[in-house]
């Protein structure tokens, strides 16, 4: 009898992660909460690009983790933080995937934030 197949994780549609050479700001209002020039921008099929921001270039005392986690098909497990202090805007706002998938891993050790709750501008590099 035939083994069944076993999936192995991965996009079934286009991803792809690319180094952004222009300089990204996230602001909460006047604070900078984030300030790099070593983004990673993640397109996926037909949503909007997302950039994932190193952790070392994000002020994480303006971020506290939840218990909140998701799956993705394509990504992985993500696990989010809140924006403090934000208020309910500011719930499980910021996400990161911790073992993203191969297909994706340049965005390991990223944050990426919903830009209908903080300002993200992308500035020339």
């Amino acid at each position: 009898m035939a083994q069944p197949t076993q999936k192995i994780p991965g996009p079934d549609h286009p991803i792809t992660v690319e180094v952004n050479p222009a300089r990204v700001v996230v602001k909460l209002g006047d604070a900078v909460i984030a300030d790099t020039t070593r983004s990673q921008v993640l397109r996926e099929s037909t949503y909007p690009a997302v950039q994932y921001i190193p952790r070392e270039d994000v002020d994480f005392s303006a971020l506290e983790r939840t218990e909140h986690h998701t799956y993705c098909p394509y990504k992985g497990d993500a696990s989010y933080y809140s924006l403090t202090p934000a208020g309910a805007r500011g719930d499980n706002a910021v996400w990161t995937y911790e073992e993203p998938y191969d297909a994706v891993s340049p965005i390991k050790d990223h944050v990426a934030f919903y830009a209908d709750r903080v300002s993200i501008e992308e500035l020339p590099g």
